[in-house]
């Protein structure tokens, strides 16, 4: 496992949004950050999981940065984003990963992906739990 993986929810549109911004799923002219380029970005609905070593359920409630067998979620895998970005965005990840940046990181991100489905862009299939959703194995 020697490339990091970025696990997202294929069916969440702000999800598939959000990880446009950062490149490989949507047009270059879109991307904002530029991850590594050996990083492969897969929705968890197409991941061989058990090989990553996570599970859909944890897959549907968070994004999932996989990096050398550790497996990061919700706002510290956004964090690893930022980080391997590079340039301006690798002191605003590093600074996500020390208290108390880190607490209230998690908590915007937990009041976003807990509000996902009532947002713009947010799909039906965010409200379903991991095993009702289409694709979900």
């Amino acid at each position: 496992m020697g490339r990091p993986v970025l696990v997202y929810d294929g069916d969440c549109g702000i999800c598939t949004k959000a990880v446009r911004l950062i490149g490989d799923t949507g047009p270059s002219e879109g991307r904002r950050l530029r991850v590594p380029a050996d990083a492969e970005v897969v929705a968890f609905q197409d991941a061989d999981l058990a090989a990553l070593g996570t599970t859909a359920e944890r897959a549907a409630y968070e994004v999932l940065w996989i990096e050398a067998g550790r497996v990061h979620g919700g706002a510290q895998a956004v964090a690893r984003v930022l980080i391997s970005a590079g340039g301006c965005w690798r002191p605003l990840g590093l600074l996500v990963r020390v208290a108390p940046f880190r607490w209230a990181a998690h908590g915007l991100y937990r009041l976003i992906a807990n509000n996902r489905h009532r947002l713009p862009g947010g799909t039906p299939a965010c409200v379903l739990p991991a095993a009702e959703r289409p694709g979900a194995r």
